[in-house]
């Protein structure tokens, strides 16, 4: 392992104005990323800035006209158990709960896994799913960009240097609106994803026409994609098997999955399309009035993926 320079802010003006001082300079948090890699020898780090002690950055708020705002800060430990974005973006709470070990839960911040990049990040494609746009905050000021834009590859993103990501926003979201991700990996949930799917359905009315949808593919692609001609076979139809199974199979061939220990490419785009399918339907059941209790909802998502692997 190198040697490195510590640094802490107090503020984001320090922050910014440290990394501007400081190349090769790596931000930490929760810093459940950065110690992996800086052992394994993957960063090596001339310079390491602990941002934790900022205030302001571990702000959870919602509002029904401007939605739910959350600071880079909060940890993964919060999104599993807000009862606000529980109520109102719950896709994002099972991201959480699918989100490696309780400890890791409680260190992790969304603004660390966000800015990791990962493909297979758990909170990307529930993100990206309802929309997320990112506050970014540098040099020359503010920025907002959509988290689509903001990662472009793994462990590549927007950020320009000495920016820092502030702060998500995610929109309010329609009436009639039901929302699932699923995570299929081998084992648990302490294993990376080998597929991950978000789907955010709202219907146009009461007889089950789908009036928007949001399916975000994640581990399945060199960034968390939209599976958007899936999403064109739904949007103004009635979502009924034979719809369902054709936007399944057009998710599947969103998807450019590759070859790594976790699956095959071939492995993947079957568990793409069976888990789309499945989202998607359990998605508009809860955008139709079907509760499932939470624990119910953890229950299907565990049975989705221990079905779809055994099935690929």
């Amino acid at each position: 392992m190198n040697r490195f320079e510590y640094l802490e802010a107090g503020t984001l003006p320090e922050a910014i104005a440290l990394l501007g001082q400081h190349e090769e300079t790596r931000i930490v948090a929760g810093a459940t990323d950065v110690l992996v890699r800086w052992r394994q020898g993957l960063w090596k780090p001339q310079y390491v800035l602990n941002i934790k002690r900022i205030p302001g950055l571990e702000h959870v708020s919602y509002t029904p006209d401007t939605g739910l705002s959350l600071g880079s800060l909060v940890s993964i430990r919060t999104l599993e158990l807000h009862p606000l974005i529980r109520e109102h973006y719950p896709a994002l709470t099972q991201a959480a709960t699918a989100f490696a070990g309780v400890q890791i839960r409680n260190l992790a911040t969304v603004g660390g896994n966000v800015c990791n990049a990962s493909p297979a990040g758990d909170t990307l494609p529930a993100l990206l799913a309802y929309g997320a746009e990112c506050r970014l905050v540098g040099p020359a000021g503010e920025r907002l960009v959509p988290l689509e834009f903001f990662l472009l590859g793994p462990g590549r993103t927007a950020l320009q240097p000495a920016e820092l990501l502030a702060e998500l926003r995610l929109p309010p979201q329609p009436p009639d609106t039901g929302a699932l991700y699923i995570k299929h990996s081998a084992r648990s949930a302490m294993d990376i994803s080998a597929v991950g799917v978000a789907a955010v359905v709202s219907l146009a009315g009461k007889d089950g026409v789908c009036g928007e949808v949001k399916i975000a593919l994640g581990a399945v692609a060199p960034t968390v994609i939209r599976a958007r001609s899936a999403e064109a076979l739904l949007r103004g139809q009635r979502l009924d098997a034979e719809r369902l199974q054709q936007a399944a199979q057009a998710a599947m061939e969103n998807s450019s999955p590759i070859d790594d220990i976790r699956g095959t490419a071939q492995h993947r785009r079957a568990i793409v399309a069976s888990l789309a399918k499945r989202t998607v339907s359990y998605a508009m059941q809860m955008a139709q009035g079907t509760s499932f209790p939470f624990r119910t909802q953890r229950a299907l998502a565990v049975e989705a993926s221990f079905e779809e692997g055994k099935g690929a």
